[in-house]
């Protein structure tokens, strides 16, 4: 999600990540961003299997895909990462062809969810959440209810100043995209020079570009507008009940992160036990419950209490709800494009 960021910076910095150090090789070596799986997750998984595990922290995508080019996978086991990433990993042929048999809790999983565009049949990753970007707003404050990407990127004179939007590539460029109706995997250069200036236009009327704390803005009134992934609205919906999330009419992108296990993994039995472990109903229920993101597991979902549903509605999206979504694919040669657009953006006055 907010992890998907900037692959030119992946193979531009490979390079200059080649001095990574990686954890020792006698431990199984789990990367995952801070706060993504339960913080006892780890100990319990070496305790209740008797392996030596250890979890390093990685910021962002193209932080963990950096050391990974340059290590050719070498020194981890098994990552955390966003669809286009394990994507990509596939392709250059580092991630490990996934032997099914070895995780059975695979079949925890929604059927939609083993039949994911960009790995159908799960050959090479576990999907850990998934979910959609949309609006998310302070219902007390605005007017009527948003329900199209335009109220974000042309707002009415009341919101002007008062809206901010993610300023990572690929979902900066996604809202335009969908405005215009447009694939949010566009790479028509004519299509997306046309996003551009929709995009340089709507700068004008921001309070900012914000990764990370939109929904803060939102709970202070500072913003009453904003661009958000859905599990990121939730942490403002939990501090003030009058912030609302909704999908915009023309839709949004299906972003998914994932569980990847290296090819050249030393520990590849460790590993898929980690995986399945983590695809335990109730191991991975935590995930809905504490970051408030849905998992594509079933069981675990099934087992979510009610009233957390009712409190965050976004969580109760079904997977046919989601799957309605285009998701976000590796970009290729197509992602340079991407960079020298958003940067015009921002250039932009």
């Amino acid at each position: 999600m907010t992890r998907l960021t900037n692959l030119i910076g992946v193979t531009l910095g490979a390079g200059l990540a080649a001095f990574a150090v990686t954890a020792q090789a006698e431990d199984l070596v789990v990367s995952n961003w801070d706060g993504y799986m339960a913080p006892d997750a780890i100990e319990k998984f070496n305790s209740a299997t008797g392996n030596s595990a250890e979890l390093v922290l990685h910021a962002t995508n193209e932080e963990i895909m950096g050391k990974l080019i340059a290590s050719k996978g070498k020194g981890y086991d098994v990552v955390f990462v966003s669809s286009p990433f394990a994507e990509i990993l596939n392709n250059l042929g580092l991630a490990e062809t996934l032997d099914h048999a070895k995780i059975p809790n695979i079949g925890n999983l929604f059927t939609d969810a083993t039949q994911l565009k960009y790995d159908p049949g799960n050959t090479f990753s576990l999907p850990y959440a998934w979910g959609t970007t949309g609006l998310c707003y302070r219902s007390d404050l605005v007017g009527e209810t948003p329900d199209s990407w335009m109220d974000l990127l042309e707002p009415s004179e009341a919101l002007t100043g008062k809206t901010t939007m993610l300023a990572t590539d690929r979902w900066l460029m996604a809202a335009g995209e969908l405005a215009l109706g447009y694939s949010v995997n566009e790479t028509d250069q004519a299509k997306l020079e046309e996003v551009r200036d929709l995009l340089i236009k709507a700068k004008n009327t921001l309070l900012a570009y914000d990764d990370t704390t939109f929904y803060s803005k939102l709970v202070t009134g500072e913003a009453e507008l904003v661009q958000a992934w859905d599990g990121w609205c939730n942490y403002g919906i939990g501090e003030n009940a009058d912030i609302k999330y909704i999908v915009p009419k023309e839709g949004s992108d299906l972003w998914v992160d994932t569980m990847v296990i290296l090819k050249n993994s030393e520990h590849k039995d460790a590993a898929y036990a980690f995986v399945n472990y983590i695809l335990d109903a109730a191991n991975h229920r935590w995930a809905a419950e504490n970051i408030l993101y849905k998992v594509p597991n079933k069981a675990a979902m099934d087992g979510l209490d009610p009233a957390l549903v009712e409190q965050y509605p976004n969580l109760g999206m079904s997977p046919d709800e989601l799957l309605a979504y285009e998701q976000l694919r590796d970009l290729g040669e197509a992602q340079r494009a991407y960079s020298r657009i958003v940067s015009e953006i921002k250039a932009a006055d």
